[in-house]
């Protein structure tokens, strides 16, 4: 059956829905995609100027990451840092907020969200200053950046600290993107979860109470949805949940909508390089070029893993794109004459299985990465975990 998604509640900040004919698996990873996943705009580092206030430097400057940004069209209106030719930050890739208050009242005063202020970048500039040109500019909003509900009746701000007479703060900030998998001010959601089962006829729950599980436990307003279970059901051991019940909410930097509908594309686009990757070989290359086997078919004869090997698979066996000659068996990454690897029924006399000589038979990693350029982290062309570029004086928040 074709999945199928019904909108129960459609607010300006939260949306309630139904999917039907999902996997759980699927479903849980929608919700961990549109927590994690979808870019925003978020104040990155702080320039302290003026602090005369009794709030430490480091409060001020967590509470300013804290606050939600207008984000709407992020993809395209801003570009990332890393693809960006400035040196630093420029107009292209980043936002610049200024806040200057200074109490001169005898009452003590409130520093919100509010009192931030986009100051407009300049579009040119010296050699290195500002990056290439682009269309980010013509595609951003007349709010892009600012705080979510600054100027609009009803909505409060964000409360940064409080000065008395006398006291003065003065910050810098530059607002850049970013995704929640590298820090959670990046996430567009307060809170994702979904509900599935409310009647825990799978039993995927185990619940603990003293003397009346049904008031100690009262089933939500899901349940309306589905059936009550009878007390003389039988028990489905092969049951699967096929129907979530999401409540998405967001901070206000992106709508609802726009939050699921990314979160659909992020997630489509990671399991389309999950494909192109089990379609390439190890060095890169797509196996198909030379007329091999390719997909996820077993070999004809002799058993194998997934994609037959370079032989068609008419004798030996082979591994994930593993290419071994004809009556020969693989590994997952290796392709030798004789060699052989998970499964074999004789290590001794078919010259492979753990430990063996790699110069006879196959193990983990027994094809040279010097030789491949695959493997993890192996090859000239791998990389590793680096070190961060660096970075101009400030906070990063």
């Amino acid at each position: 059956m074709e999945p199928l998604v019904r909108i129960r509640e459609l607010e300006k900040d939260r949306v309630n829905f139904v999917l039907e004919n999902v996997h759980l698996g699927f479903a849980n990873s929608l919700r961990r995609v549109v927590m994690a996943d979808i870019p925003t705009v978020a104040i990155h580092q702080v320039y302290m100027e003026i602090n005369s206030s009794v709030l430490p430097d480091e409060f001020f400057v967590h509470r300013l990451g804290l606050v939600p940004l207008i984000s709407t069209n992020c993809d395209e209106a801003i570009r990332s840092t890393q693809d960006c030719s400035c040196d630093g930050s420029c107009v292209y890739c980043s936002i610049e907020l200024l806040i200057h208050v200074k109490c001169i009242e005898s009452e003590t005063m409130e520093i919100t969200s509010n009192h931030l202020e986009r100051i407009d970048l300049p579009v040119t500039g010296d050699e290195g200053a500002v990056g290439e040109a682009g269309e980010e500019l013509s595609k951003r909003g007349e709010r892009f950046g600012w705080p979510v509900g600054k100027g609009e009746l009803g909505v409060p701000p964000v409360l940064l600290g409080k000065l008395r007479k006398g006291q003065e703060i003065k910050v810098r900030c530059i607002a850049q993107k970013g995704i929640a998998k590298d820090h959670a001010k990046w996430s567009p959601c307060s809170a994702a979860s979904f509900e599935y089962d409310p009647y825990n006829k799978l039993r995927h729950t185990s619940y603990w109470f003293e003397k009346d599980i049904e008031a100690e436990w009262p089933i939500s307003k899901n349940g309306e949805e589905e059936e009550r279970p009878r007390e003389d059901e039988v028990f489905d051991f092969h049951a699967q949940p096929t129907k979530f019940y999401f409540n998405v909410e967001t901070d206000g930097s992106l709508g609802p909508q726009e939050v699921i509908i990314k979160g659909l594309a992020e997630l489509q686009k990671k399991l389309a390089n999950v494909i192109i990757g089990l379609k390439q070989g190890g060095d890169g290359s797509d196996p198909m070029a030379d007329g091999t086997t390719q997909g996820y078919n077993a070999p004809a004869a002799g058993g194998g893993g997934w994609g037959g090997g370079a032989a068609g698979g008419a004798d030996g066996a082979g591994g994930w794109g593993g290419a071994a000659a004809a009556g020969a068996a693989s590994t997952w990454g290796g392709a030798t004459a004789a060699g052989g690897g998970w499964g074999n029924t004789s290590p001794a006399a078919s010259g492979g299985g753990w430990g063996t000589s790699p110069a006879q038979g196959g193990t983990w990693g027994s094809t040279s990465p010097a030789q491949t350029g695959a493997g993890w982290g192996g090859g000239a062309a791998a990389t590793g975990w680096g070190s961060p570029n660096a970075q101009s004086n400030g906070w990063n928040v």
